[in-house]
């Protein structure tokens, strides 16, 4: 299971590939569960990352575009797709505009990810859609980051069942919401190709800058090189309150 892990910045970039992380996601925070930065920002961010060398892959987020926008979804993913990016992370509601968006999505020329909003719950019809579309992955994740984690939102035959079609159709497969450390023991049952994170990796809440200490440790936990300790709590740390 590889590490996702959100950034905003190239100094928050560069932390995460030096600490190990698989796979770094652009995105603003500050902006909604899928917050998207600057067309300018995020190439910069991806320079930056091929300078220095290395495997990781690199995806970024349009923003939070709602379904019935169907045509600025398109003009967002061609915008970001042009800044050299992996990947396209485009949020999926749970709404009858959903299938429609998702086969203009796949006639596009960008690798595009579509992530399933799962708040809501998964619709697994347009689940099975996707994969049958010949995306190259897909993701669950939560909108509403103060309401619980994803294993709050969705039981985990659901989480299985969305796991095992996107198997079924050979597309890489990606699990995120509020995710914390007290969820790997969950995660690494489910073995989704990669986990995301961003506030469980903060020191505050996820619009908060990444704290290496707890990143490091995240990492270690996930690469079972270490047991998970949180760092020390100080007036300069608060509990974090969201994730990815």
């Amino acid at each position: 299971m590889k590490l996702l892990v959100s950034v905003r910045s190239v100094d928050e970039a560069m932390l995460a590939a030096g600490a190990g992380v698989d796979f770094i996601d652009l995105k603003e925070p500050g902006q909604g569960a899928l917050g998207g930065l600057p067309t300018g920002a995020i190439g910069a961010i991806v320079a930056a990352l091929r300078r220095s060398g290395g495997s990781r892959l690199v995806s970024a987020t349009i923003g939070d575009v709602p379904m019935h926008e169907a045509p600025r979804i398109i003009r967002c993913v061609e915008a970001v797709g042009r800044c050299g990016v992996d990947y396209v992370k485009v949020g999926i509601e749970r709404t009858p505009a959903a299938r429609p968006v998702l086969d203009a999505l796949a006639a596009c020329a960008w690798p595009v990810v579509p992530v399933f909003i799962a708040d809501r719950g998964l619709e697994m019809a347009d689940v099975a859609h996707a994969c049958a579309l010949g995306f190259p992955g897909v993701m669950a994740d939560t909108q509403d980051k103060l309401r619980g984690s994803l294993f709050d939102a969705l039981p985990t035959h659901v989480l299985q069942r969305f796991i095992a079609t996107a198997r079924a159709a050979g597309t890489m497969v990606g699990l995120a919401g509020a995710l914390r450390a007290a969820h790997a023991p969950q995660l690494r049952e489910l073995a989704p190709d990669f986990a995301g994170f961003r506030s469980a990796v903060c020191a505050g809440d996820r619009s908060g800058a990444l704290d290496p200490a707890r990143l490091h440790a995240l990492v270690g936990l996930l690469r079972d090189q270490a047991t998970y300790r949180p760092p020390p709590s100080s007036s300069a740390r608060t509990r974090p309150t969201s994730a990815q």
